[in-house]
């Protein structure tokens, strides 16, 4: 089943910033197992973000302080601290670049994978997810965003997620 955009969705935004908010609803709608998704810059400012159980549909944007705990919003926060945290950790021992994150829990799992230039795709998903296939899915992402995702693009997410809030 493909992704359905909402109504109203990706008006104003260019070619480039419609087709990243297409395939991070993909992966929601196609994927499995995923809570909520966020991709977030190397400076930790969120970019795009997917809460697939909101009414509005799976590219909807949560309102400041409305989303329920785990919320993408909530899911940026972390991608941020744990980029840094495994970059640091990663200098520390010689690692070279970190090239995916997971945490698994009791009640879930968390995913961070690099996109490219310091970006990184955060996925929340449910304690009896697949993580092969997450993973999997995360990697086609960031192979089909990474070279498309420019300053510029950048620059138009955020004024994009700044003005939905």
């Amino acid at each position: 089943m493909k992704a359905q955009a909402p109504t109203g969705y990706g008006q104003g935004l260019s070619s480039q910033a419609r087709n990243l908010h297409w395939l991070l609803s993909n992966l929601v709608d196609e994927v499995p197992g995923i809570r909520s998704v966020a991709v977030v810059s190397s400076d930790g400012l969120l970019l795009l973000n997917s809460d697939p159980d909101r009414e509005e549909g799976p590219a909807a944007l949560p309102d400041a302080g409305d989303g329920p705990r785990g919320s993408s919003a909530d899911l940026a926060t972390i991608v941020s601290g744990l980029g840094s945290l495994t970059q640091g950790a990663a200098k520390l021992m010689d690692g070279g670049a970190v090239k995916q994150t997971m945490i698994t829990m009791d009640e879930g799992s968390v995913f961070v994978m690099s996109i490219s230039d310091g970006s990184l795709l955060g996925v929340h998903a449910t304690p009896d997810c697949d993580m092969n296939v997450i993973a999997y899915h995360m990697a086609l992402f960031v192979g089909r965003a990474g070279h498309v995702l420019t300053p510029e693009l950048r620059s138009e997410l955020r004024k994009s997620m700044e003005s939905a809030q």
